[in-house]
């Protein structure tokens, strides 16, 4: 099964620290925490610790994926583009993409081929070339996306 301290490292990694890029549509972030989503946290001075905590109750629910490697990028793909990844997920699964994880969604992954997380890697890089194509001014982003949709 798979284990939230093995993913943390990765998101934390992928996330970076602060930032705050106009152009993001996040806007003031550190360690992928936006402000916009969490008014309430003083994100300047959010910590490693603090991140993988808020990570931990709002973001992981992958204990029960049987592959690490397919949790870690369920995981920090949903990170980055909340249920848009369970969605794209689920699409190459074949089962109805609703964006929602639950158990049928974690059946299909642990009875999946290993062919899954290529499946997923190119269906996020064109997801993320899609943004792109649709909104030109985002082009700044996508060698960063196509890398993280192909780790």
């Amino acid at each position: 099964m798979a284990s939230f301290e093995l993913a943390i490292p990765i998101v934390l990694v992928n996330e970076g620290g602060l930032v705050d890029n106009p152009s993001d549509p996040g806007g003031l972030t550190n360690f992928g925490i936006s402000q916009r989503s969490y008014p309430n946290v003083d994100i300047r001075n959010l910590t490693q610790d603090g991140a993988a905590a808020i990570y931990l109750r709002d973001f992981w629910k992958y204990d029960l994926v049987e592959s690490q490697l397919m949790a870690t990028k369920i995981f920090d793909m949903s990170v980055n583009m909340g249920h848009t990844a369970i969605r794209i997920l689920q699409a190459c699964l074949g089962v109805p993409a609703d964006g929602i994880w639950g158990p049928g969604t974690c059946a299909a992954v642990n009875t999946a081929n290993y062919g899954l997380i290529n499946d997923y890697r190119l269906a996020l890089g064109r997801y993320y070339q899609n943004i792109v194509l649709a909104d030109p001014s985002k082009a700044q982003f996508l060698a960063g996306w196509l890398r993280r949709a192909a780790q």
